[in-house]
């Protein structure tokens, strides 16, 4: 059986309501183990930070532990917040992972913090502000871009003799597809949170294409936020936890994912149900049958190469089955 498109996970490591942050780091080598086994093309890892239900802080780290429990399966950052990192310990760290895991590990990056004011602050991040100098900055030290007399033009980086990985760049409103294409680089499109359509932003990504060191062709890669379950009735209960905590987080209320039990019995506000009325319309929530019907229109709508799923339950066991019975709806391919 020929898989329907490809299918890649991205993990926010999610910290459930009566669980420790400890557990949801050791639950990410369960979610790469299976991933890998099942056919899964890649794996990535957000970068959030101050948020108590996310424990995808430091996406190097995790990559380096999928990668030290999979054989197969591509491991990488969706993505690393470059206006929160110095560009030359980018490189250094990715590298790094591209020595130990040598073909399989992507570097995805952002523009945005990924978190509040404070702490962008304590991570003495600029925000997007300066995002196209540390771009060019990071590439420059990969490329030996440095004009004679530059400063960073005599730094060596090291670990030496190894390239960057693949780089993508992620966007959720179409501002950095056009660079993408310019930068030969593969381009992810965030509609998993973001209303955009994501169909004008790969048009021009694949109109500037030129060909790179990393990529000899376009590769436009959509991420959807999908709850799966046997039945439409179970997955959109289960999806009530993924409703209420986003309501919560945006009415500032911050707290650890709560249960969909909880869920079913909270009294909503008109604001809660107005924000899960908004944005639930981008979720895709259902039966195999039914996710998979809505996940080839969006790929139809958009045009994608590949889909990126993502998947916010409060039972870990419930998360790991709603993979499974994607892999089995798209016909991946298993390892061994």
């Amino acid at each position: 059986m020929t898989a329907l498109i490809p299918l890649s996970m991205q993990d926010l490591a999610p910290v459930a309501d009566g669980t420790s942050t400890t557990q949801a780091l050791r639950h990410t080598i369960d979610l790469a183990k299976l991933g890998d086994a099942l056919g899964f093309t890649r794996l990535w890892y957000a970068e959030h930070h101050g948020m108590p239900s996310i424990a995808s802080s430091s996406p190097d780290i995790l990559i380096a532990s999928a990668g030290a429990n999979t054989s197969h399966i591509r491991v990488g950052s969706g993505g690393v917040m470059l206006p929160n990192h110095v560009p030359l310990r980018v490189a250094e760290s990715y590298r790094t992972l591209e020595g130990l895991y040598p073909g399989r590990v992507d570097l995805g990056i952002g523009r945005a913090g990924g978190s509040d004011g404070h702490t962008l602050q304590a991570l003495r991040s600029f925000g997007g502000e300066h995002f196209s100098e540390e771009l060019a900055e990071l590439l420059a030290f990969e490329r030996g871009g440095f004009p004679d007399g530059h400063p960073f033009s005599k730094v060596l980086v090291v670990p030496e003799q190894i390239k960057l990985p693949p780089i993508w760049l992620l966007g959720s409103s179409g501002a950095s597809a056009q660079a993408a294409g310019e930068l030969g680089v593969g381009y992810s499109f965030a509609a998993h949170f973001s209303a955009t359509p994501p169909a004008p932003a790969f048009e021009a990504y694949r109109r500037s294409f030129k060909p790179s060191e990393w990529f000899s062709e376009p590769h436009a890669m959509i991420c959807l936020s999908v709850v799966c379950a046997p039945t439409d009735e179970e997955a959109q209960f289960l999806s009530g936890s993924q409703a209420l905590s986003w309501a919560l987080f945006h009415s500032g209320q911050i707290r650890k994912l709560v249960s969909p039990e909880e869920a079913a019995a909270h009294a909503y506000t008109p604001h809660e149900r107005s924000i899960i009325e908004t944005q639930s319309k981008l979720w895709i929530i259902g039966s195999p049958e039914t996710v998979k019907a809505q996940v080839m229109e969006k790929v139809a709508q958009a045009k994608a190469d590949e889909v990126m799923i993502t998947t916010t339950m409060h039972s870990y066991e419930d998360r790991l089955r709603s993979y499974r019975l994607l892999a089995e709806a798209f016909g991946l391919e298993p390892r061994g």
